[in-house]
C-alpha cells in the first residue's frame, strides 16, 4: 500500500470522526431536554400530607408557577428541587391549609461578567404564608403582580404579597409575612398505628415543639444547619 492510499484512508477516518462527534454534540441537548421533561413530568404532582387519609381521593389542587417555591404546607416541608423555574401542583386535603412560600426573580446582568461571578440578578421576597379553606376536588393557582424591570423587582419585594385564586377567579386569602413562630397547623395527618402505638406518644406540647424546629429547620441555610448540628451533637 502506498504512502497516499495510507494518507487518504487516514483523513477518511479523521473526517468520520468528526462527523460523528458533530453529530453526538447536536444530539446531546436534545437528549438532555427530554431527561429533564421526564424528570418534570414525574415530580410535578406533589402530595401534602402524611399517611392515608380518606379525604385524600378528593383533594384539591394548587398549582404553583416557576417563580413560586413552595417550602412547606401544613408544617411538612417540601421537597425542593435543583431546578428553578419548574412549575409544580400540590395535592391539599379537603379543609384549612397553610401555606408557606418564597417569590424569585432572576434578571441576566448586562454586559461582560467577571470570572466566577453570578451572570444573573436573583430577587427574592422574605417567607410569605397564605391560609385558606381548600374544597374538594377545586383547582387553585397563585395571583400576583409581576414586575417587567429589575427595578420594579427590587422595589416591590419588601410589600410583595400573593393571593391563592379559585377556577372561577375569585379570591380566597393573601399572603402576608411568615415567621417559624405564626404556623398555626400542625403536620396534616400522621401514619395511623397500631392499637398499643400510644404508648410513649408525644404530649401535644412535644408535638408543638417538634413542628416548630421542624419550620425553623426547614427554612434554615446550609451553615445554619450546620452549626445547630454542631451543638446537638457536642
Amino acid at each position: 500500500m502506498s504512502i497516499s492510499h495510507v494518507l487518504r484512508l487516514s483523513r477518511l477516518k479523521l473526517n468520520h470522526s468528526g462527523w460523528c462527534f458533530r453529530l453526538i454534540r447536536a444530539l446531546l441537548p436534545v437528549a438532555l431536554l427530554g431527561l429533564l421533561v421526564g424528570c418534570s413530568s414525574a415530580v410535578t404532582k406533589l402530595e401534602t400530607w402524611e399517611g392515608n387519609p380518606a379525604t385524600a381521593v378528593n383533594a384539591s389542587t394548587l398549582k404553583a408557577p416557576g417563580a413560586i417555591s413552595v417550602s412547606q404546607v401544613n408544617g411538612r416541608a417540601m421537597t425542593n428541587y435543583m431546578m428553578d423555574d419548574l412549575a409544580l401542583d400540590y395535592a391539599l386535603l379537603p379543609g384549612e391549609n397553610e401555606v408557606v412560600f418564597t417569590y424569585k426573580t432572576i434578571w441576566a446582568k448586562p454586559g461582560v461578567v467577571g470570572n466566577g461571578e453570578s451572570k444573573v440578578y436573583v430577587i427574592e421576597s422574605e417567607p410569605q404564608v397564605v391560609r385558606f379553606e381548600a374544597s374538594p376536588d377545586e383547582t387553585y393557582r397563585f395571583e400576583f403582580d409581576k414586575p417587567e424591570t429589575r427595578r420594579q423587582a427590587e422595589q416591590m419585594m419588601p410589600e410583595f404579597s400573593a393571593s391563592i385564586v379559585s377556577a372561577d377567579g375569585g379570591i380566597l386569602a393573601t399572603s402576608s409575612d411568615w415567621s417559624p413562630s405564626d404556623s398555626t397547623l400542625t403536620v396534616r395527618t400522621p401514619v395511623p398505628g397500631d392499637p398499643g402505638a400510644d404508648d410513649g406518644a408525644l404530649s401535644d406540647s412535644d408535638m408543638s415543639s417538634l413542628n416548630r424546629l421542624k419550620a425553623v429547620w426547614a427554612t434554615a441555610n446550609d451553615e445554619e444547619k450546620k452549626a445547630f448540628l454542631r451543638w446537638a451533637f457536642e
